[in-house]
């Protein structure tokens, strides 16, 4: 008589992806307690005043977050990886401050090299790239905290930026900067189009593909990632070059947005990176959260912005909203998963 043979069921997966018909942790469910959070924003908007709903307001909302989003999407890929990157801040001043000084005259607060304008970009993308990949080397090559690292990259590259600009703004760019920040597609600013499609590749390379995959091994346990035969250094190396180049971009957008560059680009809006990150679920200690729940965490610090600034509140006291509310988001992780942000 022959036996009938158990097989054992997988342990069902962990960390900011529940499995295919499983049981949807409790964590998992702050990703989506932002969609209703979202729509009560709306309602209240629309109470405080009529305008909030119109076209226009909406869309310059979701436009002037657009530079946030992207770096927020650095930052989330980076935390879940395990690592933390402050040096994004000054990344997105830093990157294209230096292309413009390149490209643009003297006259103009520029260099005086007067490369040719269509190099901007590509320079300014470059040096995203370049920024990440030397973080990469100092942490993962010669083993260094990523948190002092990218802190002092931060205050490096905030040096570079007013030593660059001689504390002046960088104007007379050129038009294909200008056309980044200020065309309309299809009835939406450019700009839109750009952060919503590149969030939309980082949450299917995240969750369908097995690199992106590895990304949440990595952040969840480095060592069984490791012996389980991920490239654990090159995957991160990579993750913080893609980190860098988004900062760049988003620069380019900001950039192009306001027509000009300033000394202090981009100088505080790491507080509201994290900010939006971990209310979107992010964690701290990396292998959780979904970039779903981070771009939420952007439109609600946008919304939240917008109603203020409607409702005449001093934005003085938004920072400190933001810090409130990283709080919240702290004591909310810790009710739905059980243990604190260490």
């Amino acid at each position: 008589m022959t036996g009938t043979q158990t097989i054992a069921k997988p342990p069902a997966p962990t960390g900011g992806r529940p499995g295919l018909g499983g049981r949807i942790p409790l964590a998992r469910l702050r990703d989506l307690a932002l969609v209703p959070a979202i729509l009560l924003l709306v309602v209240v908007g629309a109470i405080i005043d009529p305008v909030f709903l119109s076209s226009a307001n909406i869309t310059n909302v979701l436009q002037q977050q657009t530079e946030l989003a992207l770096l927020v999407l650095a930052e989330a890929i980076i935390l879940i990886a395990g690592k933390f990157d402050l040096s994004l801040e000054s990344t997105i001043g830093l990157a294209p401050a230096l292309a413009l000084a390149l490209v643009i005259p003297a006259a103009s607060n520029g260099l005086g090299t007067e490369l040719p304008a269509g190099l901007a970009i590509p320079i300014c993308l470059l040096v995203g790239v370049a920024i990440g990949a030397f973080n990469g080397l100092l942490i993962l090559r010669f083993k260094l905290s990523a948190f002092i690292v990218t802190l002092g990259m931060l205050i490096v590259l905030r040096g570079l930026q007013i030593g660059i600009t001689g504390g002046q703004n960088l104007f007379d760019i050129p038009p294909s900067v200008l056309y980044l920040g200020n065309a309309v597609w299809f009835g939406v600013p450019a700009s839109i189009w750009i952060s919503g499609t590149l969030f939309v590749v980082g949450i299917a390379a995240l969750g369908f593909f097995r690199h992106g995959r590895a990304v949440y091994a990595i952040g969840g346990n480095t060592d069984a990632a490791r012996a389980a035969g991920i490239r654990t250094d090159r995957v991160v190396w990579i993750i913080l070059m893609v980190g860098g180049l988004l900062a760049a971009l988003a620069g380019l957008l900001m950039t192009g947005r306001l027509g000009s560059v300033a000394a202090a680009q981009g100088d505080g809006m790491i507080f509201t990176v994290f900010a939006a990150a971990v209310i979107g679920g992010i964690s701290l200690d990396g292998g959780k959260g979904t970039l779903f729940g981070a771009l939420c965490g952007v439109i609600v610090l946008g919304l939240i912005n917008n109603i203020l600034t409607l409702a005449g509140v001093s934005a003085q006291w938004i920072q400190a909203i933001y810090g409130a509310i990283i709080l919240i988001a702290l004591i909310l992780a810790r009710l739905t998963s059980g243990k604190a942000q260490d």
